[in-house]
């Protein structure tokens, strides 16, 4: 599942690919923007905010949001992508080809005004503006708010996504439902946040637990069922609501 982290990472991998060299080739494939050539253009910077994308090509400012189901992919042109009909652009600079597959969002920005499409999120947990105080005063403005729903409002803190919230929940001993209220020490809070998309920015392999192995990286995300880590209670989940909550009865009672 994109979460910042998985953006930082995709930003990182495209930028070694991309950055500083002229597009020989541009593709884009939704209505909008499908007049859109860059070709010829350079591209200057590859930048993530949150869990928005933006890749800078001269005047223009390529805009993505993975949602649920994104990705970019980098490939030689030799190898390309069989995505098909689920590709949405395609980048090329000379044998190399980035393909974006899927994204929920694709838009074309006049570069000088691209951060506006970003300016609500609060602080960005992998952003080289990082604040932690603002994180913590914004996420303890509403105190009656259940603390999943602070979590994963971007505008609070950009980058948590459903797993991070799941674990940071189970981390910090509250449940998903509890109020804001209940978080005694905010700024611990998106620090621990912080932690865990810093220690996985680099890697695809997500893991909170600090054991990378097949099926122990997690605590409680996807694990409904299962025996807790720490108790061995079964872990419990709901998915009533937009989000799936896993959680522990008695790690986080």
């Amino acid at each position: 599942m994109p979460e910042g982290d998985t953006v930082w990472h995709t930003a990182t991998i495209l930028r070694d690919a991309l950055v500083g060299k002229a597009l020989t080739r541009c593709d884009i494939r939704v209505p909008k923007c499908a007049t859109v050539d860059l070709t010829g253009q350079v591209v200057d910077e590859v930048i993530s905010r949150g869990k928005h994308l933006f890749i800078r090509v001269g005047d223009a400012s390529i805009h993505s949001h993975l949602k649920m189901d994104g990705s970019w992919k980098v490939n030689p042109v030799s190898k390309p992508s069989r995505a098909g009909h689920r590709i949405r652009i395609i980048l090329e600079a000379g044998d190399i080809q980035a393909v974006g597959i899927d994204l929920g969002v694709l838009e074309v920005l006049a570069r000088e005004h691209d951060m506006d499409a970003v300016a609500h999120l609060g602080p960005d947990l992998l952003g080289y503006d990082w604040d932690p105080r603002v994180a913590a005063a914004n996420l303890a403005a509403d105190p009656d708010r259940p603390l999943a729903a602070a979590l994963l409002d971007q505008r609070v803190i950009a980058g948590v996504g459903n797993v991070y919230c799941n674990e940071l929940c189970f981390v910090t001993g509250h449940l998903p439902t509890a109020p804001v209220s209940d978080v005694r020490d905010p700024l611990r809070m998106v620090q621990r946040a912080r932690d865990m998309l810093w220690l996985n920015r680099s890697r695809w392999n997500r893991s909170t637990t600090g054991d990378t192995r097949h099926g122990r990286e997690l605590w409680v995300y996807g694990r409904a069922g299962q025996a807790c880590r720490r108790c061995g209670t079964l872990i419990e989940s709901d998915s009533r609501g937009d989000r799936v909550t896993f959680w522990c009865p008695v790690c986080q009672s």
